[in-house]
């Protein structure tokens, strides 16, 4: 007979006669090498463990990250809540503000992104959201036809040697491996406000207005782009217990959950974590809030 992993976990609770905190191993779709969503996974598996214990797994982003999860090679993922629309999953919290970054180097004559037109981009590695918003933003500003799609470390290292003029990236700010492309090659950050309100137009309040403060990557005034809310989700059919178990630590263990790079950034913001956009909060998830604040 075959046991569902949900009655196996709840069954062993039941029979040990333990607290709701279960026990089991998990898989949590990441991000990026010097990211922000691979820094907070490993931040939040190291406050979980060993109940439950939780490996981060190195991936390209969001699209992979669904991929993943919809493929049962995962048990919990970090996506941006406009690639996630749509899909059937569930949210365990909104853990921060993620902020869209076009970025040249600082002697570049562009001033707005569409200065970039028909110039060589890239728009945010395979298989990662920024990838998303960057196949819109080629539509929304008419950029043209010279885009690749490449990791970050390799767009930093192709701005740096003039193979493309700007790269698309979606994290914190600042994001280590901007700030140290800065330091070898001054770059800086083109706004985005301008193509904000097409956006929004045809996606919907997915997207919204945020600044990145002035004193990153050297700007003197703050940049006005785009931010997407960045969420923890997770199938239907993660148990009860474990959702709560995870989103208990969202709330409780919120000052540790925060990376180096996330200065500036909204993160872990106890009155936002439930605002999922259109993904609905987990059964258990949504219980942990209840009896957190009521």
């Amino acid at each position: 007979m075959t046991v569902s992993r949900r009655t196996f976990l709840l069954g062993t609770l039941a029979l040990a006669g333990c607290s709701p905190t279960p026990t089991s191993s998990l898989t949590l779709a990441a991000g990026e090498q010097g990211g922000l969503y691979l820094d907070f996974a490993t931040l939040l598996a190291r406050q979980l463990d060993p109940n439950p214990h939780v490996t981060p797994r190195v991936t390209a982003g969001s699209l992979e990250n669904l991929s993943l999860l919809r493929d049962r090679q995962a048990d919990l993922g970090l996506t941006l809540a406009d690639t996630a629309t749509g899909t059937d999953l569930r949210a365990l919290g909104r853990v921060y503000e993620n902020y869209f970054q076009l970025v040249v180097r600082a002697d570049d004559p562009a001033r707005s992104v569409h200065d970039l037109a028909d110039r060589p981009l890239s728009l945010g590695a395979r298989g990662s959201g920024a990838s998303v918003f960057g196949d819109r933003l080629v539509t929304e500003a008419t950029l043209g036809d010279r885009v690749d799609h490449l990791p970050l470390a390799e767009a930093a290292q192709a701005l740096a040697d003039r193979r493309i003029d700007a790269f698309l990236w979606s994290g914190g700010v600042p994001t280590p491996t901007v700030s140290d492309l800065d330091r070898q090659v001054p770059v800086r950050l083109l706004p985005l406000s301008d193509v904000l309100p097409t956006l929004r137009a045809r996606y919907g309040p997915v997207y919204e207005p945020v600044s990145v403060p002035a004193g990153v990557y050297r700007a003197q005034e703050e940049i006005p782009t785009v931010g997407v809310a960045n969420l923890l989700v997770c199938r239907p059919d993660l148990p009860d217990a474990v959702a709560t178990t995870i989103t208990r630590t969202l709330v409780e263990r919120a000052a540790d959950l925060v990376p180096t790079q996330a200065l500036g950034t909204q993160f872990l913001d106890v009155r936002s974590l439930i605002g999922t956009t259109t993904i609905p909060l987990h059964p258990g998830a949504a219980e942990a809030y209840r009896d957190l604040h009521g």
